[in-house]
């Protein structure tokens, strides 16, 4: 339900200012370094490590005051985290969503082009992921609650992400466009374990990336 709340609002609010407005449509692909911060079930902070994925999508740009610009879109981006296993086998969790960012941009006159300064929420779903540990992998399965015995047989994370992005870059008089972005998940990821009180694990997504636009 919070799911199609959120997913709705954004969704609203970007309707209503697209009726008002001219919109151009834009491109965007790039590099992830991703990780999944946070506790253990016993509170212990994780030592996790960086993995790289990507991301491709979509964005339609709409004018709301003199340099300002209200960008919502939709991507395919890859996040997850990896875990060094020391003398043996490193593991890597590698979860796929579609997420839907709306940002606010600022975009000032700089030399030939324009500087990109934007910030704004994200809301991104599930859809699919793998837990590798050397040569053995398990798909990941989405869940909002668990039992105990399901936390012991499989890995589960919750579908729903939401958070915030920052990003800075670069447009160029031809609309080629070069952006440095960072992202912090304010919702856990990782499922209730219904019948276990005392857990204390919280996973949340965190990542920086570079990526490159075009706009038609």
């Amino acid at each position: 339900m919070k799911s199609k709340v959120l997913l709705f609002a954004l969704a609203a609010t970007t309707l209503s200012l697209t009726s008002k407005a001219q919109v151009s449509f834009g491109i965007r692909a790039g590099l992830n370094l991703q990780n999944i911060n946070g506790k253990d079930i016993s509170g212990k902070d994780l030592d996790t490590k960086l993995k790289t994925g990507f991301n491709i999508g979509v964005n339609a740009e709409m004018a709301v005051a003199p340099g300002f610009y209200l960008q919502p879109g939709v991507l395919f981006s890859t996040k997850g985290t990896k875990v060094d296993g020391g003398t043996s086998d490193d593991t890597k969790v590698n979860v796929s969503y579609i997420e839907v960012p709306v940002n606010f941009i600022f975009k000032p006159a700089l030399g030939p082009g324009k500087l990109l300064l934007g910030a704004g929420p994200y809301v991104a779903f599930g859809v699919g992921g793998k837990l590798k540990s050397g040569s053995d992998d398990a798909d990941i399965k989405f869940k909002s609650d668990i039992t105990t015995a399901e936390y012991g047989a499989d890995f589960y994370l919750k579908r729903l992400d939401v958070g915030g992005n920052l990003l800075v870059g670069y447009e160029l008089a031809k609309k080629l466009s070069f952006q440095l972005n960072a992202q912090l998940g304010m919702s856990k990821i990782n499922p209730n374990i219904k019948d276990y009180s005392a857990d204390k694990t919280s996973l949340k997504n965190t990542g920086f990336g570079i990526s490159v636009g075009y706009r038609f």
